[in-house]
């Protein structure tokens, strides 16, 4: 072929031409139009899926791909448009709207662990108004860190979150606001404080990009500083806020302070806590996070047995229980609580089974109740539970020694002996 039409002869004559084996115009059109009428909205994938269950029609899901691209019915991702994120103006008053949000970062580098650091940020002025390292985002910490601001700033408007756990339930209802709020939104309602959660991470771009900053400068802030611990970096964090906000901070439009102070009847302390509603049996006993609360026979507790109370757990570890008015006496029986091994007493056979069913306890797997919350975030609490291994402390005894058969190498016995021996003499 080369000697008769030189390079041209090795070019395939199939090229250009349709292939052999290609579908039919007719049953091109047929799965377009089965599309079009069915599946307008569906990717290839799934729609060669549907023409095969509901139809019976066998097509690849690439070469559907490209007859709905043809045809105008699927776009590629590269051909899509980017969704376009509009700017939005800043506030206009100091307080009145208030971001929030929680970045976990190596914020110690090699140095210490992994934390995440939560963010408070004003909107109409860019200022950092908190800053709290904690081991993760969590309820306890987010309590912590919202009560000092509150102490410190007062009332905002409202708080702008992301949709995390924490600041949202997907059991809310249209009807009653109050129902399906999370701990930390039940909190801010009692304060008359609302919060709104953002649909993207570009609509509170304001506190992700001091999330940036904060990840560049803060970190190695800290690295100069040779801070490696939470405590520290908490301790260092108003400072750190006191020249970023004189670097970057902007006067707000308008000079009014839109911070509102506590009302008469608003509780700060006790609202910044984890509240759970338990019914109080007739024996005045309850259960929260498997541990058994038994109420002191106060007259107050006994008018209200089969009736409900309020558990109050707090991120500083304290534990109320209350009718709505008053707080109520207690005293607690944790039923996780195991054999610890520096209580066993001395008696020989029940030393041996109490040293058996401690160490059969520390192998067992022991949890609170998975509805319960993480406790990372409390800084001492009672729910700790004890165990027969070294880590909580205990110290592993040696065997006991034995009684001495040999006395002829002993000092003491000598010394006793030759002293006898010296008295004999001289009576002598």
């Amino acid at each position: 072929a080369y000697d008769l039409a030189g390079a041209d002869g090795l070019v395939s004559k199939k090229r250009g031409r349709p292939s052999n084996r290609r579908h039919s115009e007719d049953f091109r059109n047929l799965v377009l139009d089965l599309v079009r009428e069915h599946y307008a909205d569906f990717g290839p994938t799934l729609a060669a899926e549907k023409l095969l269950e509901r139809h019976r029609i066998a097509v690849s899901k690439e070469t559907l791909r490209q007859w709905m691209m043809e045809a105008g019915i699927w776009v590629s991702r590269r051909e899509r448009k980017k969704r376009v994120f509009q700017p939005r103006g800043r506030r206009d008053c100091f307080g009145e709207l208030v971001q929030i949000d929680g970045s976990l970062h190596w914020w110690f580098e090699n140095r210490g662990p992994k934390c995440a650091l939560l963010v408070y940020i004003d909107d109409a002025t860019g200022k950092l108004l908190h800053l709290r390292f904690a081991g993760s985002e969590n309820t306890f910490d987010y309590l912590h860190a919202t009560k000092a601001y509150l102490q410190q700033w007062g009332k905002p408007i409202a708080f702008y979150s992301d949709k995390h756990g924490i600041f949202r339930t997907t059991h809310a209802s249209k009807r009653d606001r109050t129902s399906g709020l999370t701990q930390f939104g039940r909190a801010l309602y009692e304060l008359n404080i609302d919060i709104i959660c953002a649909n993207t991470p570009q609509a509170k771009g304001r506190v992700e990009r001091a999330n940036q900053t904060l990840q560049d400068r803060l970190v190695k802030e800290l690295r100069l500083r040779g801070i490696d611990t939470i405590a520290a970096a908490n301790a260092y964090s108003p400072e750190f806020m006191a020249d970023f906000n004189r670097r970057f901070g902007k006067a707000p439009r308008n000079p009014k302070d839109m911070h509102r102070p506590f009302a008469a009847h608003e509780n700060l302390d006790g609202a910044m806590c984890r509240k759970e509603i338990r019914k109080l049996s007739n024996s005045l006993t309850l259960r929260y996070d498997k541990v058994m609360f038994i109420l002191d026979p106060t007259d107050r507790a006994a008018a209200l047995a089969g009736k409900k109370v309020v558990v109050c757990d707090y991120p500083d570890g304290r534990l109320e229980i209350t009718d709505g008015e008053a707080t109520l006496p207690y005293r607690t029986f944790d039923t996780l609580r195991s054999v610890h091994r520096s209580e066993v007493v001395e008696n020989k056979r029940l030393d041996d089974m109490l040293a058996l069913v401690a160490e059969m306890q520390a192998g067992r797997e022991q949890q609170r109740s998975k509805g319960g919350p993480r406790r990372t975030g409390q800084t001492d609490h009672m729910f700790g539970i004890r165990d027969g291994s070294q880590s909580n402390g205990y110290q592993k005894r040696g065997t006991k020694p034995g009684r001495k058969t040999d006395f002829t190498k002993d000092p003491v016995v000598i010394a006793k002996r030759q002293q006898a021996l010296a008295q004999l003499k001289a009576a002598e």
